[in-house]
């Protein structure tokens, strides 16, 4: 046997006789990374940019980031699984189209936000069946759908606006919760929020989630109804994106057929930004909501800067670039140090041994 045969060594075995690494886990992951981000950014935007640390820009960058942090709520959950949801912003557009053709028709105006709602819900259940019953994939459906939506929402309104709708209600789309600066909108927004929250990781159903992010096979095998589970998130998406539509009408007082274009792109940045993994099975709403808030925070910041929306445009996507190389190149270097580690160890028990 020549002395320097070479020695097989399985380097993704576990490290048996080292300690895992003990101690509390939820300031040193992902989620906990990106609330260190927002705190920096949001003290370093108030000491160094004029007027961002006021209660007048408090209202107004919450009021930005509220159809962002709508939709991604969904899109969390959608993501977690492995599937993606591209028509978002088309649908949350043609609600609002159907919201202004509806009250200039002479409906009233909740029932107008009633249908642009069960249009929203009806978008949702067209993606979900198609998606999880019929078994397309979700990329090549939601591109489609993203297209259709919008063409529908054109089709509806076509290049008109519609821009009378009542004070009372548009008023109360920006109301604030009195000298605070922060938007009355926000209380209902948090409760979503919320419901999303536990949904995904305090319920079985949230678990389920997780494991069809891994591997859809298994979670099936498991007893997890993985249809079900995929149309009703598609169905919870169409709905809440409608919801974005309504509020961005009335907020801009203006139903048109290209209102939240592009919103898409800034929603799925911000989500993967929050730490969800694009091959699913990893992520959370804490998470997702401080990616959301740090991409609003940097878009108003840049505003008062007065840079151009195309610098924004850029920015958002290097930041959607960024939140899916990062997490690849950070696994790649955890695999490497374990390798690193385990090869060590193994070098000192063979020196160790006598003879």
């Amino acid at each position: 046997m020549s002395e320097h045969a070479t020695v097989a060594v399985d380097t993704t075995a576990s490290l048996a006789d080292v300690a895992p690494v003990r101690g509390p886990r939820w300031y040193a992951g992902r989620d906990a990374t990106m609330i260190y981000i927002l705190l920096a950014f949001l003290a370093y935007a108030a000491l160094s940019i004029p007027r961002f640390a006021s209660p007048v820009t408090t209202g107004f960058l919450l009021l930005d980031v509220v159809p962002t942090l709508l939709i991604a709520m969904p899109m969390t959950l959608i993501i977690v699984t492995g599937e993606i949801d591209l028509s978002v912003a088309s649908i949350a557009g043609l609600s609002s189209a159907v919201l202004g053709v509806a009250w200039a028709s002479g409906a009233g105006i909740w029932v107008s936000i009633g249908l642009a709602l069960g249009v929203g819900l009806l978008a949702g259940i067209f993606n979900g069946v198609l998606i999880a019953y019929v078994g397309l994939p979700s990329l090549a459906v939601t591109i489609g759908t993203l297209a259709l939506f919008r063409g529908l929402a054109l089709v509806v309104i076509g290049d008109n606006a519609v821009a009378n709708f009542p004070k009372e209600i548009t008023a109360l789309a920006s109301a604030k919760l009195g000298t605070s600066g922060i938007p009355l909108v926000i209380l209902p927004v948090a409760a979503v929020v919320l419901v999303f929250g536990l949904v995904l990781h305090h319920t079985a159903f949230g678990r389920g989630l997780y494991a069809m992010g891994y591997s859809k096979d298994a979670a099936h095998f498991v007893g997890i109804n993985v249809g079900n589970s995929k149309f009703w998130l598609y169905v919870a998406s169409g709905l809440v994106s409608a919801a974005a539509g309504v509020f961005w009408t009335l907020r801009y007082t203006s139903a048109r057929s290209d209102n939240a274009s592009g919103l898409e792109l800034t929603v799925i940045a911000a989500v993967l930004l929050g730490g969800v993994s694009i091959f699913g099975g990893k992520g959370s709403v804490p998470g997702v909501l401080a990616g959301v808030l740090l991409i609003g925070s940097l878009n108003y910041a840049l505003r008062l800067g007065r840079v151009s929306d195309v610098v924004l445009v850029t920015v958002t996507g290097l930041l959607l670039i960024a939140s899916v190389i990062a997490p690849s190149i950070s696994a790649a270097v955890g695999r490497w140090r374990h390798s690193q580690r385990l090869r060590r160890h193994l070098a000192q028990d063979q020196g160790a041994e006598p003879g």
